[in-house]
């Protein structure tokens, strides 16, 4: 008995497996032109992009040009982030600490999420809203466990984690539920 239900588990785990590469060829497949590997090359923020805000903005509005009905906004070069609603109200705004590797500037959609696990930094992280990836580097927004957010990582170690307070982190998870589309900015 035990060598069959040994055959079993192997058999569940193959189709699993063969399943998760199967939908991730599918999103694969799916993403909308301009967004593919060649948009997402490059990793950093082009050169002489500052990250300083445009002179005479408020940094906390929303910035122009970041799509229409509810979605996550972030900006690489603000370092914020707001959640807005259907009718273009801003639920909330807040600041972030960037991640080593940033996604390139475009329209994404939440793929998976995680309610609590290490980040690839080696810090417990929740709430975990993953969205893009840029070279085999998962991008996402978490908050750290018991603490604030943490200083910007090593820039040397390609981690992707974007980091916000766990106050903000609860709002995310609340807010960003798979397929919710996430839109980054300049």
């Amino acid at each position: 008995m035990a060598a069959s239900s040994t055959g079993i588990v192997a058999g569940l785990t193959a189709a699993a497996l063969a399943t998760i590469g199967y939908l991730a060829h599918q999103a694969a497949e799916t993403v909308p032109a301009g967004l593919g590997r060649a948009a997402q090359a490059s990793a950093t923020p082009a050169a002489g992009a500052s990250k300083a805000p445009r002179a005479g903005e408020d940094p906390a509005a929303l910035p122009g040009g970041s799509g229409k009905g509810a979605r996550v906004v972030y900006s690489l070069r603000g370092d914020r982030v707001w959640l807005v609603a259907g009718d273009e109200a801003v639920s909330r705004t807040f600041k972030v600490v960037p991640s080593a590797v940033d996604p390139a500037p475009g329209s994404y959609s939440v793929t998976s999420r995680s309610k609590a696990v290490t980040g690839s930094d080696g810090v417990p992280v929740e709430h975990v809203v993953r969205f893009a990836s840029v070279n085999g580097v998962v991008i996402g927004f978490s908050a750290a466990v018991g603490g604030p957010t943490p200083p910007a990582s090593d820039p040397k170690v390609r981690t992707g984690g974007i980091r916000e307070s766990r106050a903000d982190g609860d709002a995310m998870w609340t807010f960003a539920t798979i397929g919710r589309k996430v839109v980054v900015v300049r």
